[in-house]
């Protein structure tokens, strides 16, 4: 196997998998800044040309060697992600093998940030409802990340069947009747918040989830965090750049105020890849290593 030169430090190297046609710029920055010493970026991957990129990087070394090579699986089509991830884990062979984390469209990162976010101002657990506004790849890993902490949790979306849905999706993954589903419509969100004290926004850019009105009017909130920086925001009365501020009664967070608190998650999550040969980086790992910053 090859190696560093005499007294050259092994080289990080980080191959990333994108699964759009132009490789993510934003996830190549913060992979240089996490310490990556080399990025081999491939875009446009196929679940079908995984195999071959994986055993490139992972044959050049071996032995204790190999947790210098990691692999990154980004891109803006979460459901792509997840095949090129699973791709990436069945190229592996007993202890060959690399550590690899999927954050496609930045969703298990910015999930994670939001729900650690909640957690500072929160005693998570059966005792805390959340309603999470939402059912895209962000809001589905917020809410499987607030029930693996025993929140109820109530998955919402403008359709009760599409909320459903996404609630049966959960359900394969072990979360069945941790999380329900509600309708995020008008005449229906007032009781889609009753009682809750956590409400996350993870709606599609520029579209208001929840008027002003409504979200005070939530007696029973404590803690507001809209994803969208895209005005207008999906929670009217939020700033983009709130960070922990006191409005209404609540403590809220905009877009930008959980960002910090997301790019840190991402940068740890990426430094924990090189020290390890076996690490799988999905979800849960990386809402655990957001927690691990406190």
């Amino acid at each position: 196997m090859a190696g560093p030169s005499d007294g050259e430090p092994m080289r990080k190297i980080l191959l990333c998998l994108d699964s759009d046609p132009q490789p993510s710029v934003f996830d190549g920055v913060v992979a240089v800044d996490a310490g990556a010493d080399h990025l081999f970026r491939h875009g446009g991957v196929q679940p079908a040309d995984v195999q071959a990129l994986v055993h490139g990087a992972m044959f050049t070394r071996g032995g204790d060697d190999l947790k210098h090579t990691a692999v990154f699986v980004g891109g803006s089509d979460i459901a792509a992600g997840e095949r090129l991830l699973e791709a990436v884990t069945k190229s592996f062979f007993g202890p060959v093998r690399v550590s690899a984390m999927l954050d496609s469209n930045g969703s298990n990162t910015t999930a994670a940030a939001a729900v650690v976010a909640a957690g500072r101002h929160l005693d998570l657990g059966s005792s805390t409802t959340a309603v999470v506004l939402g059912t895209g790849a962000v809001g589905l890993r917020a809410a499987l990340m607030l029930a693996a902490e025993g929140v109820r949790v109530r998955l919402a979306s403008r359709t009760q069947e599409r909320a459903a849905a996404a609630c049966a999706t959960l359900a394969d993954k072990g979360l069945a009747g941790a999380v329900e589903p509600f309708s995020s419509s008008a005449d229906a969100l007032a009781a889609t918040l009753g009682g809750a004290q956590a409400l996350i926004s993870a709606g599609p850019a520029g579209v208001t989830m929840v008027d002003e009105a409504t979200r005070s009017a939530a007696g029973s909130l404590r803690v507001a965090i809209d994803l969208n920086a895209v005005p207008p925001l999906g929670l009217a009365g939020i700033e983009v750049t709130d960070k922990a501020a006191e409005r209404n009664g609540q403590t809220c967070y905009g877009a930008l105020g959980v960002g910090g608190l997301k790019m840190k998650i991402h940068k740890a999550a990426l430094q924990s890849l090189f020290e390890r040969n076996d690490a799988l980086l999905d979800a849960a790992e990386i809402y655990a290593v957001g927690k691990s910053l406190g």
